[in-house]
Formats: C-alpha cells, structure tokens, sequence
C-alpha cells in the first residue's frame, strides 16, 4: 500500500492495485500530468519490493543467478533478470551494490517469493536474504528538468551518474536518501529516490514542493509516458518472454558465467534471431491487450499493451510478431471489428534521454 496516502488523497488521487498493492492511478486528467512531465518533471511513487541481501557471498550468490553482471563496487548497479530453466522471464530486477549489502527492487509481488526461492538454494553459501519492501519508500523523479530539480534538493553529493549509479546525501540536512540514476524508461532523464519509509510524506513533499515545482504521477500517466519511450514492462510485455524476443538486451551479459536459464537464451542467440520480436504500432482505435494483428490478412501476432498517447494524440502499443515480418501496414482486431494500424520505430516520442530498455536485436544499432 502507499506509504504516503494522504498526500496523493490531497492532490485529488484516484488509486488501483497493481501487483498486489494499492498505488495511484491518476490525479484526474493523466493526459495533462503526461505533457506537464515531458515539459518540465514529475514524481511518481513506485511499489517496489526491496529484497536485501547481506553476507560474504552475496554478489557471487546473486551473480551466479541472474542474466547480467553484479557490480562488486558500493554505488553501482545493474538492471537483471531472473530466468526459469526454460530461458522465460520470471522477474525483472535492479541489483544496487550498497556496500555491505546488496539492495534489489523488483515488482512488489515478486519479493517475497524470490526470498524463499533463494532462501531454499543457498546450502553452504553465507548468504542472508530478506523481504525489506515495508522499509524503504521509491520515488521516481522524471522528465528535462529532474536533474535540476534534484541537485536544487539534494545536500552533500551532487546528481548521480552514469545510469544505475547512486550517491547518498540528505534534503535539507535531515532527511536521508540515496538518488539513484535511472535508466530512463520515459524517455527523459530521470532518478530515484529511495529513503527509510518513516521520512515518506516529507520527502514527497520535498520533491514537489522544494525546488522547481513538479507535478505528481500515478501509474496511468507512468504507462504512456514508458509506450511513448518504447520501453517494455514486466507484466505486459516480459513477464513469461525469453528476453531475447521482447529486446532487452541491456539485461543480458553473455560473457559472464552460468546463470539460470542460459542455455536457451544463449542457444537462441546463437541462431542469430529469435522466432518473434517486439515492434511499435500506432493504431486508428485502441485496442486490448492479447488483440490479435494481422498482415495481408494473414494473423502475425498478439497486442501487449496500447495506450492513448498524449503527444501523438493517437493509439499507440507494442506487439510480440512474427521476427520476419517485413510488413508496415497492418490490423488490429478492436471488439468485432479491425482498424487499421502502421508498423511504428521506437521510441514513438523522443526526449531528453533514450531508454536504456529499448527493445534491440542481434545486427541492429
């Protein structure tokens, strides 16, 4: 649940459940939130679950688990992914080296099970795992003018960088965070603010109020602004995936040793394309999920998400199609109906930063 209710009750809130918890859904009229974003910036308050991980053999624990490479080095991290032995998504993570333990964020259902999972496998390894999501409050701070706005807040460190890097200081001397550079999934520069959940409300209120103003998001405006960017969400477009067909290749290092699940997506790189690929698409209506699409009347694939876009002022989604499929002209099936729709390149809106989850395929910049 929110950590901070109140607040987002005062700025008019509308809440949902996503993954099992309660967050905003929008403050009334998203569209407008969206542009106020890609003008200036926003605050979102993530749900996150926090898995913290202590112990000698923490990185090399982790390490040997996931898709990329544990940074060994306080300040770094990494985004991962967590694979089934069928190669398939079974979550997605940020693993933060902090020093004496490892923080990672993954979506806030999926904490506690990677908890026992791992709890299950350690056997002689110093390892100590637990679910920490009640603990730590996430604030994401995006659009032009977040660096601004985070550096005229921030006290004893300056914004962090390259993406994924992190730096700790405090807001007005007493209130401490780590900011985190983020891997820009709106397609604007962006970080994270993380600190202890008792400090919340009055970080929020420090990121809207201090400063440049910004605006609050909830997770309406946060799924067109992350379509307009091209970047894929764990539910819509990862989750159940070999993460060589949606793209996200920023998760992967082949170099690094053995982690679960390796053999097929190594096997399936090998091959030099996977069976399906995530594209773009931008439609005359919009569409559901799990829609299907269509080319030359022949079915090509399965909607994932579609958005109205504020920018574009148009439907616009992703779709898991055939990899060959060379057509720009297609259908998507709306209720009864089809409409028309054309092949898209990503991202859909350019802005101040690109999204390090861009889907990309083996031969292509």
């Amino acid at each position: 649940m929110t950590l901070v209710a109140d607040i987002h009750e005062a700025h008019g809130a509308t809440f949902e459940t996503r993954g099992g918890i309660e967050v905003v859904s929008h403050y009334g009229r998203p569209e407008r939130t969206h542009r106020a974003v890609r003008n200036g910036v926003g605050v979102i308050e993530h749900g996150y679950g926090v898995v913290v991980v202590e112990g000698e053999d923490r990185v090399d624990y982790v390490d040997n688990a996931v898709t990329n490479t544990v940074p060994d080095e306080d300040g770094e991290g990494v985004y991962a992914l967590l694979l089934d032995p069928d190669g398939r998504i079974e979550t997605e993570m940020y693993v933060y080296n902090a020093g004496e333990r490892l923080l990672i964020f993954t979506p806030r259902d999926r904490a506690e099970p990677l908890v026992e999972e791992w709890r299950s496998k350690t056997f002689l390894q110093r390892v100590k795992l637990r679910d920490a999501s009640d603990e730590f409050g996430v604030f994401g701070v995006h659009g032009p003018q977040s660096t601004e706005k985070v550096a005229s807040i921030l006290s004893g460190a300056g914004a962090p960088e390259p993406e994924l890097s992190f730096v700790r200081g405090s807001i007005g001397g007493e209130l401490g965070v780590t900011v985190v550079a983020s891997d820009n999934p709106t397609g604007e520069e962006g970080y994270d603010v993380i600190c202890r959940a008792k400090d919340a409300e009055d970080v929020l209120d420090a990121l809207l109020f201090y400063g440049n103003p910004s605006v609050p998001v909830g997770y309406q405006t946060w799924d067109s602004l992350t379509a307009e960017a091209g970047t894929p969400l764990f539910e819509s477009e990862l989750r159940g995936n070999l993460p060589n067909v949606v793209g996200v290749r920023n998760a992967l290092d082949f170099d690094k040793g053995c982690f679960v699940g390796q053999e097929v997506v190594s096997k399936v790189e090998n091959r030099g394309r996977p069976s399906r690929r995530l594209v773009g698409f931008r439609a005359d209506d919009l569409p559901d999920a799990g829609a299907e699409v269509s080319a030359d009347g022949e079915s090509v694939g399965t909607v994932t998400r579609a958005v109205e876009s504020p920018m574009l002022e148009s439907p616009i989604g992703f779709a898991l199609v055939d990899y060959g499929l060379d057509a720009d002209d297609l259908e998507v099936a709306v209720g009864d109906d089809r409409v028309g729709a054309t092949r898209e390149s990503l991202p859909f809106v350019e802005g101040s930063a690109v999204s390090a989850r861009l889907p990309t395929y083996p031969g292509e910049n």
